[in-house]
């Protein structure tokens, strides 16, 4: 069974930093593209961080990047988004993605990546 599995949400002040991590089971990471996705309430889920298979190529959004990192720990089959000096507009529930087609970054939808993780909130708030 092919699933992935997030951690690491929960509640950090203005400026503070939060590592949110997704595992995988039943497939390796490592010939998948893998995604960050984020719904804040009220608005469409938009994928924020993209990492190719077996490259070390990644792509933000721009309302992230400077300050989100995406990884890939191929030994852990795991994924993980490093978030720092995080901002109360990046409250919202973030979900971990994987897809086979591994090499196209530039495939930006929800519908583009076929397994999920199930969500974690992540409140910015003082």
């Amino acid at each position: 069974q092919l699933q992935l599995v997030e951690s690491g949400g929960g509640l950090v002040q203005p400026g503070g930093s939060l590592r949110l991590s997704c595992a995988a089971s039943g497939f390796s990471l490592d010939y998948y593209r893998i995604g960050w996705f984020r719904q804040a309430p009220g608005k469409e889920r938009e994928r924020i961080s993209c990492l190719i298979s077996w490259g070390s190529s990644a792509y933000y959004a721009d309302s992230v990047k400077g300050r989100f990192t995406i990884s890939r720990d191929s030994a852990k089959n795991m994924m993980y988004l490093q978030m720092n000096n995080l901002k109360a507009e990046d409250t919202a529930v973030f979900y971990c993605a994987a897809d086979p087609q591994g090499y196209d970054c530039s495939l930006t939808q929800s519908y583009d990546y076929e397994y999920w993780g199930q969500g974690t909130q992540v409140t910015v708030s003082s």
